[in-house]
């Protein structure tokens, strides 16, 4: 008789290493690993819905990561080493809006908004004062930011190197997708060519020299952020990165070496339920993909990794406190659908940056869920609930048919049910999901399908059919302002006052070389990698990096549509 389900996860599971912890209830009770019949799926078996480990957070909790930055570099290392201080596990830097831009401090369009929304960089000295006291090496590093990714990663690598880091070892995760920029946030620099040309350069670069750490972080954070249903949010981001698999294999990498590599931002939203369904059915559509598909034959290719955010969009000004249970119901959905890194948002982040109270609030939301719940003894607790099953089904199958129309755009007859039609199509080059991608950007289709969900929820709130507490709602409130976080004009100030002097102390002619070497490698197609970080150990500036590059390239502008 052949082994049941059952009998190969027990198997795995204890061949698998195991925290040491009190895996009872409150009350004392044991409980086990976890829960299912004979033959149903059990977490760490293909196609991973129910979680990547047969151990489930047994074997280790998600990372604590807190997305952070404002000010200036030395405002936000000590945001940081107060993070890590308190138990946060992992850091994410959040980039002011000019540094997003690709732009220095000092250039005209940066003005008023250097250190707002994020940190302002500029140069890898920036990058020094940022992790400064933190050790590259022995913490994992996120950085949210998609046109200038790369630039700002060689800065982060040249730091890692002056800080005497071997940057072979160096663990985290790039956001580096464009796709979404043109999809929902618009923060790009050129065209989509380009930027996909970079993002293959990175990849590459790091499959070969910093093989632990995530070059591509596929994220539909912006896409739920800017009004798409759960459904849209799952679709466009998994196609997004089939798009980023097709690059890689375009490159001739191998899927089971740089697959590892794509990890993915999901945005955790306040329908309890419909969250969790959402984060197993994405486990479950890109494990198939990608073994069916695309020809992953080792697990960890078939895995897909995620970081989640909660959700800002679900934030309000008014009634503010009620933003702290939002976001530990928006945490708990992330954690129950099997989240492998989490950050949960500040209860005044509708107003401003948070305050260094409200960053704590945050934090220990994390914790109490992680310390007193026990949602961690059970691998996948809410698998086998009929209502759970049953709307996983139903948000992959409202997910494949927006695959069918994205493959349908790049003029493919073929559709998601017979993938092995596309995996022959793609093996002969014909890399049909991104065909769809670039169609359905340029024709403005995903902002369209986002505007009109947006559209449709906004209706539902003004009839009253959609509930808001303190909005729409249960309006009246003995709630006082709250104290928030201002970022001071003297920031931008003494950015721009040290970007100068940095300037006035640097080799100009080494500057002006090292970039020129770096548009020769782009205009030759070369890997541009290397000749960046030279650029950065130069002390070339961001806005420098990208502005030879943008004269190489052009800066893309979005075509006008009525």
């Amino acid at each position: 008789m052949s082994e049941n389900a059952r009998t190969r996860w027990q198997a795995r599971y204890e061949s698998s290493r195991v925290r040491e912890s009190d895996f009872t209830t409150l009350s004392g009770l044991e409980v086990a690993p976890a829960y299912g019949t004979e033959d149903s799926e059990w977490p760490g078996e293909f196609p991973f819905t129910r979680g990547l480990y047969p151990t489930g957070y047994r074997g280790r909790t998600w990372t604590i990561r807190q997305f952070a930055g404002f000010g200036n570099a030395r405002q936000t290392n000590e945001r940081y080493r107060m993070i890590l201080g308190r138990g946060g596990g992992g850091l994410s830097v959040a980039f002011d809006m000019p540094t997003l831009m690709g732009r220095d401090s000092d250039d005209p369009k940066s003005l008023g908004e250097v250190g707002h929304c994020g940190v302002a960089i500029d140069s890898v000295a920036d990058m020094e004062v940022l992790f400064d006291g933190i050790d590259l090496g022995d913490v994992t590093t996120s950085m949210t930011i998609s046109g200038p990714a790369v630039p700002v990663f060689c800065m982060m690598l040249v730091a890692a190197e002056r800080a005497g880091v071997d940057t072979r070892t160096l663990n985290g995760t790039l956001q580096t997708d464009i796709f979404k920029e043109y999809i929902a946030q618009k923060e790009w620099l050129f065209a989509p060519e380009p930027h996909l040309k970079l993002i293959g350069d990175l990849m590459e670069h790091c499959a070969e020299h910093i093989p632990a750490y995530k070059p591509l972080s596929v994220s539909g954070y912006h896409i739920r952020e800017a009004g798409s249903t759960a459904a849209q949010e799952l679709a466009f981001t998994l196609a997004d990165g089939f798009g980023y698999v097709e690059l890689g294999l375009s490159r001739g990498l191998d899927v089971d070496v740089f697959a590892p590599g794509l990890s993915f931002f999901f945005d955790a939203h306040v329908d309890f339920f419909e969250e969790i369904a959402k984060f197993r059915a994405a486990r479950r559509i890109w494990a198939r993909w990608m073994r069916d598909v695309y020809g992953a034959r080792t697990e960890k290719a078939q895995w897909l990794r995620f970081h989640t955010q909660t959700a800002g969009v679900s934030l309000t000004a008014q009634q503010p406190y009620n933003n702290v249970v939002r976001t530990g119901i928006e945490a708990l959905s992330a954690v129950l659908g099997g989240t492998n890194s989490l950050h949960t948002n500040a209860l005044d982040e509708t107003l401003a940056l948070p305050s260094e109270q409200a960053a704590e609030i945050a934090l220990r939301t994390q914790q109490v869920i992680m310390e007193e719940t026990g949602v961690v003894n059970v691998a996948d607790p809410l698998g086998g609930s009929w209502y759970v099953e049953a709307l996983t089904d139903r948000i992959e199958a409202e997910a494949t048919a927006i695959f069918d129309r994205i493959l349908a755009m790049g003029g493919s007859t073929l559709t998601s049910d017979r993938p092995e039609q596309i995996a022959e199509a793609v093996r002969d080059g014909d890399w049909l999901v991104t065909r769809g991608l670039l169609r359905g950007i340029e024709e403005g289709w995903f902002m369209s399908e986002i505007a009109e969900a947006a559209f449709q929820y906004q209706v539902a709130l003004e009839k009253g059919e959609k509930r808001i507490v303190g909005v729409n709602c249960h309006e009246d409130s003995v709630t006082h302002d709250l104290e928030i976080l201002r970022v001071s004009h003297e920031v931008e100030v003494e950015q721009v006052r040290a970007l100068t002097a940095r300037r006035t102390g640097r080799d100009d002619a080494a500057v002006r070389a090292a970039l020129a070497r770096m548009v020769d490698a782009a205009r030759a197609d070369e890997n541009v990698i290397e000749p960046m970080l030279d650029a950065c150990r130069a002390e070339a500036t961001l806005g420098e990096i990208c502005d030879a590059l943008r004269a190489e390239w052009g800066e893309y502008r979005e075509p006008a549509r009525f």
